[in-house]
């Protein structure tokens, strides 16, 4: 295992106790040594398929024909094309047929964001997601997901602005939640400004998760930078010994 990985992992556990480790994204045309989910996000959304990851650790591949869900194909940038209805699935559905989910007061104002909406494109044709501590040699991590709940989300909300003086270094994007973990935060990569990005507000991703949890994302970059700060950070003072020690 690589120094940076083995180096994080004594930073976290000093700093962040027992909080849940992250989980990185990285895209690739030959996914091989990792374990492939052969059903994807098929039959539930794809933050739901992550529980894996998180939880047992099992790395995960996927491709367009393994996520299920149309959105999250897009989002996870695989496919350009959108349902010709989904301005009516955010907003109102279509009246006797289906109902659609109401994050848009109307079907006019979620075309408008859909048309203002960046188009991403996926770097590869597989996306492998892995748990920080199952990462070799062989990996090459673009994205770092944390799925944390306050206390945890302050200190690296805290930590990615150390050495950074713009305001907003955390952004949070209205989108789906798989919007928010994967093409948001590559987006940021692409451009360079290496925002962290706050996400899994939204209600249909969030029957997946536990009730207290959200997700912190920043690119690999970024987190090297964090990694470099931690031990000359408010991370050494008394003020964070309060926090640090009421994490579960």
């Amino acid at each position: 295992m690589k120094t940076r990985y083995t180096r994080f992992i004594q930073l976290w556990r000093k700093y962040f106790k027992n909080a849940e480790l992250p989980v990185v994204f990285y895209y690739t045309d030959h996914p091989e040594d990792v374990s492939f989910d052969a059903k994807g996000a098929a039959s539930r959304c794809f933050v739901a398929d992550l529980a894996k990851v998180r939880k047992n650790g099992k790395s995960l591949v996927f491709s367009c024909d393994t996520v299920g869900c149309t959105g999250g194909q897009r989002y996870l940038g695989f496919t350009p094309t959108i349902s010709e209805t989904l301005n009516y699935f955010l907003s109102c559905g279509m009246e006797g047929q289906w109902e659609g989910e109401r994050y848009f007061k109307t079907p006019e104002m979620a075309e408008e964001w859909l048309d203002k909406k960046e188009k991403y494109e996926a770097g590869g044709k597989y996306l492998v997601a892995k748990r920080w501590d199952t990462l070799d040699e062989k990996d090459s991590p673009e994205i770092v997901v944390f799925f944390c709940q306050p206390d945890v989300m302050a200190g690296l909300f805290t930590l990615i602005r150390f050495d950074r003086v713009e305001q907003n270094a955390v952004i949070a994007p209205f989108g789906a939640g798989c919007s928010t973990i994967i093409e948001q935060p590559y987006l940021e990569r692409l451009h360079g400004t290496h925002r962290a990005v706050i996400g899994l507000f939204d209600p249909s991703a969030r029957p997946y998760i536990p009730s207290i949890t959200m997700s912190f994302s920043v690119t690999i970059e970024t987190l090297d930078r964090m990694i470099q700060n931690m031990d000359v950070s408010f991370l050494i003072t008394p003020t964070w010994d309060k926090i640090r020690n009421r994490i579960p």
